[in-house]
């Protein structure tokens, strides 16, 4: 299947500027293009990884990735779904939080130099003089356009900071500069980066009349339009040591019913015809699907040893084994017992499997808690240190939450 037919038919395309031409591109031609990853955190979550996927079916059609870590616009920050101005960060932890992305990029998605360039935007963009650049680049761009893009007008009546208001020129520099050095022709992004990639577009247009060409894709959404990829921890990370491959299996193990075949079409490599039969599925056959789907995005992030030790935790969970060493493993300090017990509500914060002990009383009295199968509903409740040394205590929160306790 061609390219362009394979990404349609998946649903990963949301918006592009020439469709007749990008399908001859991606389809006949081998090209060049970006995709742009703000160095904000300290880890890659979910979100960048149907990144991941988009450039993977890219670079298996004979197209080149450009990866380009924003260790320059990350300064600035881009104001595009955010209702508050980004943190600021130092360059010293924007350097770290690149060096961990492209640790990630390079371990996931298994490329070498030849097959994914890395670049850092700070090596052009720092060097720019600000009154040159805003003579060169800001005089291509009118204010009033600027203000009709909806990565502005959202933020608009809570307040834009001016230096947010500058993001748009930096990413659109950032597509002139790699089309004029690197004859990059496309840039590809989420569906919430359209303005800034049709920013690029037109500045490549007005400095050098040369066609340039923009592509975003699906944003990561339930059926019913709420962004995917948050539990009540937060963020679903690709760091193991930020959410473990089990609750990074059990994510996606437990997708509703409506989710789970656009989970597979946009995070898989699975064949289309295969997943278009699974849409038939219903019962204990669709939740053979959502085994498969999170074995396969497990092991693509962590590894195959890292997928099937998961799916043998979650059996031994649901009742089709006895091996419980790959659930979470919680670890108590010491110091927080009090004459050898711990209460509780103290365990379900320190888990996380609670956000607060307000939380957690409120699950308790509710039902919501049980101890290797008896319902806790008492706050009150407390575990003695030298149980816990003798017996591999798991707590269960809710149908689908589990962790095990040791003390450290």
């Amino acid at each position: 299947m061609k390219l362009f037919d394979e990404l349609t038919r998946r649903g990963l395309i949301a918006q592009m500027t020439h469709p007749e031409d990008i399908k001859d591109l991606l389809n006949n031609k081998r090209i060049k293009f970006y995709i742009g990853f703000d160095a904000t955190a300290d880890s890659l979550h979910i979100g960048h990884f149907l990144q991941f996927i988009v450039i993977k079916h890219m670079q298996k059609s004979g197209h080149t990735p450009i990866a380009i870590l924003g260790t320059g616009t990350t300064m600035i920050g881009d104001p595009s779904g955010k209702t508050d101005m980004r943190k600021m960060l130092t360059t010293e932890k924007i350097d770290y939080n690149a060096d961990v992305f492209q640790s990630q990029m390079r371990n996931i998605l298994k490329l070498n130099q030849d097959e994914l360039e890395i670049k850092r935007n700070a090596d052009w963009l720092l060097e720019k003089n600000y009154i040159e650049f805003m003579r060169e680049i800001g005089s291509c761009f009118s204010v009033n356009k600027m203000l009709t893009a909806e990565c502005f007008k959202s933020r608009l009546e809570k307040g834009l900071s001016f230096i947010e208001f500058n993001y748009m020129l930096l990413q659109a520099y950032d597509f002139y500069h790699l089309f004029k050095f690197d004859d990059c022709v496309m840039q590809l992004g989420g569906d919430d980066q359209w303005s800034n990639i049709l920013s690029g577009i037109d500045l490549i247009r007005r400095k050098i009349s040369k066609q340039a060409y923009g592509v975003t894709f699906t944003l990561l959404t339930t059926k019913d339009g709420k962004k995917m990829g948050k539990t009540e921890k937060g963020s679903i990370w690709l760091d193991p040591l930020k959410t473990s491959p089990y609750e990074f299996f059990q994510y996606w193990r437990n997708v509703s019913d409506d989710d789970v075949i656009n989970c597979m079409k946009l995070l898989t490599f699975i064949d289309i015809e295969k997943i278009e039969e699974y849409e038939q599925f219903t019962g204990s056959k669709l939740n053979d699907v959502k085994q498969e789907l999170a074995f396969t995005i497990t092991e693509m992030v962590h590894g195959k040893e890292k997928a099937e030790e998961c799916i043998q935790a979650s059996n031994a969970l649901f009742g089709k084994g006895n091996n419980f060493d790959n659930i979470p493993n919680i670890k108590l300090q010491k110091k927080y017992f009090e004459d050898d017990k711990i209460n509780i509500l103290s365990i379900l914060t320190i888990s996380n499997l609670c956000n607060s002990k307000s939380d957690a009383r409120r699950v308790v009295l509710q039902g919501g808690i049980s101890i290797d199968s008896v319902v806790i509903d008492d706050i009150g409740y407390f575990i003695h240190q030298k149980n816990i040394l003798k017996n591999e205590i798991i707590i269960k929160k809710g149908k689908k939450n589990y962790i095990k306790l040791s003390i450290e």
